[in-house]
């Protein structure tokens, strides 16, 4: 599949500065406080994945960033410009896909992109150019006389995310976008997302595909009752929240007992102990599994393989929804308490 290519990179010159930065952003409905003191910074060419349960803060936070609703207090500044101060500015600088596309269902797909295109001021020949470009790129140029309302949930979010893709925007708020795809499609608009990343633009994603966010995201915000609790790149969680990575020895013959020697390794601590390997966990590979391997030939023993066991972000995300921490505690405090649960030690291993 062909790159976004037709879609020209932000100049290096554009991205010296963030081009999203949030400060202690709070949005309150009434007597409800949704969001509670969002900060964040999205670098050009920086994916961030926004995650949390339904009713968490993501859709009002991103909202507030894209200068649709207003904040209680903060502020945000999204390419060089204020959200509340210059929202149209902002709105012309940025590209939104939402969760539910809101189509045009009476409308042919290319008569809805010149309706948006126009809003956005893109040049006619341009428009027609990108637009055909696009369909063509994800795969919806053959259907292009069928009304929307005749579209899968699939191709309708496909033709949204061109709609918001149209004038070439810095900034892209991306709200579950392979959502209700089949695997093919899904795979375009991953592609595309990378493409438009590679290309300087500053994405912040929200989904619930956590291998998704895994893949795409260069940094993970968690967020919980309008608060982002942890944030970090997939494998610093990882690190914080599960420990030190976990590795499996695979033998070619039964293990009966674990070597003393491995055993007195200090950077080892075995896990478990398998019919045929074992499972150790060590803060130092780079230097600790070549020596368990040397004192496993050493000792006689066939190795098949020695591998790290995966550990998911979703991982990471289940171990935060299950910890009890309340609601009322602040970011660091927060932050704290989980990592001081994912300290309790664990039972000795039965040899």
């Amino acid at each position: 599949m062909a790159s976004l290519d037709f879609l020209d990179a932000i100049p290096i010159s554009d991205t010296s500065l963030p081009l999203i930065e949030a400060d202690n952003l709070v949005k309150d409905f009434g007597e409800f406080r949704a969001v509670k003191g969002v900060s964040l910074k999205v670098e050009a060419g920086q994916i961030l994945a926004l995650l949390g349960h339904n009713g968490a803060g993501k859709t009002t936070t991103t909202r507030m960033l894209a200068a649709i609703l207003t904040p209680t207090s903060g502020h945000a500044i999204i390419g060089g410009f204020d959200s509340v101060r210059q929202p149209l500015e902002v709105r012309k600088i940025i590209g939104h896909l939402t969760e539910q596309p809101g189509l045009y269902n009476r409308m042919r797909v290319l008569d809805y992109l010149q309706f948006f295109g126009e809003l956005q001021s893109v040049p006619p020949k341009l428009l027609k150019e990108r637009s055909e470009e696009m369909l063509k790129h994800f795969d919806l140029w053959d259907t292009r006389q069928l009304r929307m309302g005749e579209y899968s949930k699939g191709m309708r979010q496909k033709a949204a995310l061109i709609r918001a893709l149209i004038h070439e925007p810095k900034v892209l708020f991306l709200d579950e976008p392979t959502s209700a795809m089949d695997p093919f499609s899904a795979k375009i608009v991953r592609d595309a997302i990378e493409d438009l990343k590679r290309s300087h633009r500053a994405i912040i994603l929200c989904t619930h595909n956590l291998a998704e966010a895994e893949q795409l995201a260069d940094k993970i915000a968690i967020i919980r009752k309008g608060e982002i609790i942890i944030e970090g790149t997939a494998e610093e969680l990882k690190e914080k929240l599960l420990g030190a990575p976990h590795y499996h020895v695979e033998l070619n013959k039964p293990l009966r007992e674990i070597p003393p020697s491995i055993l007195a390794l200090p950077q080892v601590k075995v896990l478990e102990n398998l019919s045929n390997g074992f499972v150790y966990e060590t803060p130092e590979p780079n230097t600790t599994n070549p020596a368990v391997l040397k004192w496993l030939v050493e000792s006689g023993l066939g190795v098949v393989t020695l591998s790290q066991v995966p550990r998911s972000l979703e991982s990471v995300y289940l171990k935060i929804a299950g910890e009890g921490v309340a609601p009322e505690a602040n970011r660091d405090e927060v932050e704290q308490s989980l990592l001081k649960k994912s300290d309790k030690p664990r039972q000795a291993v039965k040899m």
